[in-house]
């Protein structure tokens, strides 16, 4: 089964980015520079910031479901950001090396299953539960601190 992993649209962001430390305040967006790789992982590019980046903390509808599964939480994401990288058949690099939390959709948005995978055994796992005709989407969250990571669709 052919896979696709794509950040978020930068657009839904740019508005934010070189606002001032207190508009972002206001809005309960955090201005962070990096000090350490891995640690920071952008939402947009799937790649860890670099240090002396910025980046943004901020709070993010990642399962805009209309049942209980609806979903937000924090994530971070670079302010030099470019476009959204796409992934085929391949794991983001921010996905490697940190447990990585499946959680599969059908087409209403509800939970048909979960499994949890590391580095290699993750793509695997993801081909797996997209093999089910029941699942119709992935959403991939940091197993650690709970954060969404990632959509994972089908691909062409």
């Amino acid at each position: 089964m052919s896979f696709v992993i794509a950040g978020l649209a930068p657009q839904s962001f740019s508005h934010l980015f070189g606002l001032p430390d207190e508009a972002l305040r206001q809005q309960n967006i955090i201005r962070k520079t990096v000090d350490a790789k891995p640690g920071y992982p952008c939402r947009i590019t799937l790649q860890d910031a670099e240090p002396g980046e910025t980046v943004l903390l901020l709070n993010h509808e990642s399962h805009n479901a209309p049942t209980p599964y609806a979903s937000r939480y924090a994530i971070y994401v670079r302010e030099n950001a470019g476009e959204a990288t796409t992934f085929r058949d391949e794991l983001p690099p921010v996905f490697l090396n940190r447990p990585i939390a499946l959680r599969m959709f059908d087409e209403s948005g509800m939970l048909v299953g979960a499994d949890l995978g590391m580095n290699h055994d993750l793509k695997a796992k993801i081909v797996q539960a997209l093999d089910r005709p029941d699942v119709a989407y992935i959403h991939a969250h940091n197993a650690m601190h709970g954060c969404f990571a990632a959509e994972v669709r089908r691909g062409a």
